[in-house]
């Protein structure tokens, strides 16, 4: 890790390794009354292209708050490589039963029991802002962002806000 500001294709490229490697990561939100809530969520195996999708019900707590406050971030760890990453961004429901099918993999059965039918079953997906990363090994961190699809790299203040 470079410590210093990855962007656009690079930090895109990056994304899908921590994805990849990762697997679950931590989502978190704002309940109705201003809580920080957090729960596990399966991260979608295909190629990260500025946005990140998961699988919820269209009646849970966590749609109901990016309804209200569609600010989160999401907590990744790649164990073998110790490294940390925290991705922020804004989130949104998106009932996108195309997208439900290509995404869909056996793992996600045991909470939608009829696959991609499942009555209820949406889509959250997540636009990123900004990503940093803690190398465990190296003591580094890194600034990836912005990370959307149209990004070009981080600001000055990005870079100094990049560590502790």
């Amino acid at each position: 890790m470079s410590g210093g500001v990855l962007g656009g294709r690079q930090a895109r490229t990056r994304i899908t390794e921590l994805i990849r490697a990762a697997r679950i990561c931590t989502l978190t939100t704002l309940s109705l009354d201003g809580r920080l809530v957090a729960r596990p969520m399966t991260l979608q195996r295909a190629e990260f292209d500025g946005q990140l999708w998961f699988f919820a019900y269209a009646g849970s707590s966590t749609v109901r708050q990016v309804r209200v406050n569609p600010e989160i971030e999401l907590s990744l760890h790649d164990p073998r490589a110790q490294v940390w990453a925290s991705i922020t961004g804004s989130a949104r429901d998106d009932h996108d039963q195309a997208r439900a099918e290509r995404l869909w993999h056996p793992g996600l059965a045991a909470w939608f029991p009829d696959g991609p039918a499942t009555a209820g079953l949406t889509l959250v997906v997540v636009h990123p802002t900004a990503a940093r990363c803690w190398d465990a090994r190296g003591g580094q961190a890194e600034l990836i962002g912005p990370v959307g699809a149209a990004s070009s790299g981080g600001s000055p203040a990005d870079r100094r806000e990049a560590g502790y």
